[in-house]
């Protein structure tokens, strides 16, 4: 007999909506009380916010986040699923409660009256409501949380609805007059940080980070958090549109923890090649950079070349690309155009540093894995460090090359502008000491 499925976790989603509802008010309650005690809470409005029209009928989309949340637990399919979501929830709650206690802002337009249901819906939400904690916005950050969850669930033209819906959601907190703009950014902000923490396809961040102890990652933890320090403080002491530098600034923190903790983890590259939306979302100005600085880079060669045996090197491919090649993907930063495709492999290093000798190893093994399925593309954002490593330790792991100063020449003579340093050589010996089995395979073939 065939094991029957489990069931989804609807008891467990009770407990976690009996944990989370009462939470939601009490903790809101309370930050709204504190700011309320203060003599002076200040705003941070734009000028243009004057001519934004109030929209009574927008309660209604308002509101509707309230029942989105109340359902979504029950959407999960299974334990993990629920935990995950609920995780979020309770991390964006905590979040934007203790950003409302140590900073809290208020709103400073007079709303217009409204009456009939409308104006029923604002005195229900009046009840508990008040016009303190507005960045981030919560209403904002837990909208994050709910589309993932329901873009998950929904289809065809269901999940287009469910886009419109929800940008009319994000909209109402303008148009019914309970937040400024910058309450705006500022919950985008939170929910995806939150989805990135507990993320559903990929191991979380923080799960195995750990202090780097490659002094090379330090260093560029101190230059990337300098760089994230100098946006941050042009978008405070310019303030209006320079503000938007703080989308940057806190993705180069980002781009930072992960020298300094993360790892290549912190990335959160899957390995259908492509990172996680949140990831998107949270690095996309150094994403954005990162791709026109690999293309300026390999402005005059972007092609890839063969080193050995049907084994080429090259930066990350264009769509265009990919037909010729099964490619092992070894950039952190960068989703593969297209995704995966199957026989593809991913093995995600951070730039500019030797990678660790059990990801080289995985790396090599992969290549030889895929080896016989073709031409095998193994590719970087460049093509000049981490690939061209990652290249040299299956050629040293083959018995192709018989030494990393072998492997690295011939790596050289196909592609002269690669980067291979004294700590790569150190990294490819380091890995060459525990050789993969299907490597090795290779090697006696």
């Amino acid at each position: 007999m065939e094991a029957q499925a489990p069931g989804r976790p609807w008891k467990r989603a009770l407990a976690w909506l009996a944990l989370l509802g009462p939470f939601f008010y009490a903790s809101y309650g309370f930050a709204n009380a504190m700011a309320a005690r203060r003599a002076d809470v200040p705003s941070i409005v734009f000028g243009w916010e004057q001519a934004m029209p109030f929209l009574a009928w927008t309660i209604v989309p308002y509101w509707t986040t309230n029942l989105f949340y109340a359902i979504s637990p029950f959407l999960c399919r299974d334990r993990r699923e629920l935990d995950t979501h609920c995780l979020r929830l309770l991390s964006v709650q905590v979040l934007a409660v203790s950003c409302f206690l140590l900073w809290p802002l208020a709103f400073s337009f007079e709303r217009p009256a409204s009456d009939g249901v409308f104006g029923g819906m604002f005195a229900a939400l009046e009840g508990f409501d008040r016009p303190y904690n507005q960045a981030p916005s919560l209403h904002i950050a837990i909208t994050v949380v709910l589309w993932t969850r329901y873009v998950k669930a929904l289809h065809g033209a269901w999940r287009w609805l469910l886009h419109g819906w929800f940008v009319l959601v994000c909209a109402s907190v303008l148009t019914t007059f309970q937040h400024h703009f910058i309450d705006i950014p500022t919950g985008l902000a939170a929910g995806w940080l939150c989805v990135w923490l507990w993320p559903e396809r990929i191991v979380a961040p923080w799960r195995g980070a750990r202090l780097a102890a490659d002094p090379a990652r330090w260093r560029l933890a101190v230059l990337y958090a300098a760089a994230a320090a100098a946006c941050a403080a042009v978008a405070t002491l310019a303030g209006g549109g320079w503000l938007w530098l703080w989308w940057p600034a806190f993705s180069l923190a980002l781009v930072a923890g992960n020298y300094a903790w993360f790892g290549a983890a912190g990335f959160q590259k899957r390995d259908d090649g492509r990172l996680s939306t949140a990831a998107r979302w949270l690095y996309a100005p150094y994403l954005a950079a990162a791709w026109i600085n690999s293309r300026a880079w390999t402005y005059r060669r972007p092609a890839p070349v063969e080193v050995a045996d049907g084994i080429w090197l090259g930066r990350t491919p264009g769509r265009a690309d990919r037909d010729r090649f099964t490619v092992v993907d070894v950039c952190a930063e960068l989703s593969l155009p297209g995704g995966a495709r199957p026989g593809d492999r991913v093995v995600p290093m951070l730039d500019l540093v030797a990678p660790s000798p059990s990801a080289l190893r995985e790396a090599a093994a992969a290549i030889a894995d895929v080896r016989p399925r073709g031409q095998v593309l193994v590719c970087c954002a460049l093509g000049y460090s981490r690939s061209a490593l990652a290249v040299a330790a299956w050629l040293l792991a083959s018995g192709r090359a018989q030494d990393a100063d072998a492997a690295f020449a011939r790596v050289r003579a196909a592609r002269p502008e690669v980067v291979l340093r004294e700590g790569h050589r150190r990294a490819l010996l380091a890995a060459q000491a525990a050789p993969a089995t299907a490597l090795a395979a290779e090697a006696a073939s």
